[in-house]
């Protein structure tokens, strides 16, 4: 296997994991570690309206709070990668379980990321994301007729 085909490979899965380890810090409300997978100057658009976040800093003093009040279950999947040298970009899906105020919430949708290749590793420069729904579960997300 030429070397530039296994480093594309690898590359790929660095980047899935990226996503992955993500997820996994939001399950144990680890707002560090999640700031840990952004480079210094990221930017993360929680996509609910408000402002986006810049910076780690930022993002530890936002998620946890956050964690502390809501308790999220992320599943990522149908990750879409293209990369393009030390840098990349990325559609991964979200299904998402959470329980906020006392509410069993059900929601999906999907991340638009941008990647770059730090001396630690692939990390994030921008995560988008993007919710097609997040409702109480016992409301479902289909219009009543």
């Amino acid at each position: 296997m030429p070397d530039h085909t296994l480093q594309q490979l690898s590359d790929l899965e660095a980047i899935r994991d990226l996503a992955r380890r993500y997820a996994h810090c939001v399950w144990q409300k680890d707002a560090a570690g999640c700031a840990a997978l952004f480079i210094e100057d990221c930017e993360m658009d929680a996509g609910m309206g408000g402002r986006p976040i810049i910076g780690r800093e930022a993002m530890v003093k936002v998620y946890t709070p956050t964690f502390e009040r809501s308790d999220l279950q992320p599943f990522v999947h149908n990750h879409v990668i293209e990369l393009d040298g030390d840098s990349a970009t990325g559609t991964v899906y979200l299904d998402l379980r959470a329980t906020m105020e006392g509410k069993a919430m059900i929601g999906s949708g999907h991340y638009d990321d941008r990647y770059v290749r730090t001396a630690e590793g692939w990390r994030f420069a921008s995560r988008k994301l993007t919710l097609r729904h997040f409702v109480p579960l016992n409301e479902g997300w289909v219009p009543k007729a």
